[in-house]
């Protein structure tokens, strides 16, 4: 059935500067792609992202190139239009990200399911959200933690006073935290740090060193005192394979790998190898982080509080209550545009 490929730009306000180790924002921009049948519209999402040198006009530019074989309907699933863009998207995970997410959506929607349910999928031991702390003075990063009370923290480090910051935000929760250094510290610091952190309640270390230590990250995998789970060394498939030895589990971004269509295999793979698996969030708004919510009952963690960090949403769909995922009561991925 022939679709339109329809687009939709957002800035994204952010409640507070989000910083990590390696970037700091104040605006978060996305792309909203939407496929409509005439009947249903299906939508998925894409952040931009300086890291790695993605930006909403090389999205659009990227999917304008396929706009005939999208628009054709000449595809019998999501998974069939994501093999079917795929040669042609490669270079751009994003935009490929978007589309599919966009696919799947209405897809359901043309079956009467929720996408979850489409898959089969049982969601009553769902994992509960993290909600992540940005780098900051330790103050600031404390009237973060009490101005929503959480049952588990992620916080951002890679600073010269990592450990001090998180025994001070210790002092003012009982809550679980996660710590993630974004590839900031070396394997001696890691094993170190791992041995106080376990003790002040953390549960595991979000990729510690740079994506291609591979030394390293053999060593802390076999020493740390904490699990370490990859995310920037966990980027696309053929990634999966690599993190078993390194890692204890991997962080999938739907941006990153290409959407829900790859994000299923790795999951797959994942667990053929015995890794953990988390999903993490880009700061998406309602649409994106809709999306990441047909995942959950085959994970282990998430990281899915993007929603929450903005002050305007342009959309509805999931929302939360302290930590559980709460589903729209719509079909797809339960994703509008107000």
């Amino acid at each position: 059935m022939p679709v339109s490929l329809r687009f939709h730009r957002f800035d994204l306000p952010l409640k507070h500067t989000f910083t990590i180790a390696h970037d700091s924002r104040t605006v978060q921009p996305t792309l909203i792609v939407e496929l409509n049948d005439g009947s249903w519209s299906g939508f998925g999402e894409a952040t931009s992202n300086k890291y790695y040198g993605n930006t909403i006009d090389r999205m659009v530019a990227a999917l304008e190139g396929i706009r005939p074989l999208i628009e054709s309907g000449a595809w019998a699933s999501a998974e069939d239009l994501w093999q079917q863009a795929h040669p042609a998207l490669a270079d751009h995970p994003f935009a490929q990200c978007a589309l599919d997410e966009a696919a799947h959506d209405l897809t359901a929607k043309r079956a009467g399911l929720p996408l979850y349910r489409f898959w089969g999928l049982d969601p009553s031991r769902n994992p509960l959200t993290n909600y992540t702390i940005g780098i900051d003075s330790v103050e600031t990063m404390v009237a973060k933690l009490r101005e929503l009370p959480w049952p588990l923290y992620k916080i951002k480090l890679g600073t010269a006073d990592d450990l001090a910051i998180v025994r001070e935000l210790r002092r003012h929760t009982d809550a679980v935290f996660r710590v993630d250094a974004n590839c900031a510290w070396d394997a001696e610091t890691t094993l170190k740090n791992a041995v106080v952190l376990k003790d002040l309640g953390v549960e595991f270390i979000e990729q510690p060193l740079k994506a291609d230590d591979r030394a390293g990250q053999e060593r802390v995998y076999a020493e740390s005192a904490l699990p370490v789970i990859a995310d920037e060394s966990c980027i696309v498939e053929s990634d999966v394979e690599r993190c078993a030895g390194r890692f204890h589990g991997i962080n999938i971004k739907l941006t990153k790998c290409g959407g829900l269509t790859p994000a299923r295999r790795m999951i797959a793979r994942a667990r053929e190898l015995g890794l953990k698996v988390m999903v993490g969030c880009m700061n998406e708004s309602s649409v994106g982080i809709s999306a990441i919510a047909q995942l959950l009952p085959l994970l282990d963690y998430v990281d899915m509080d993007g929603t929450l960090l903005i002050t305007h949403d342009p959309a509805s769909g999931v929302t939360f209550d302290y930590g559980k995922v709460l589903y729209a009561d719509e079909n797809g991925t339960g994703a509008r545009l107000i």
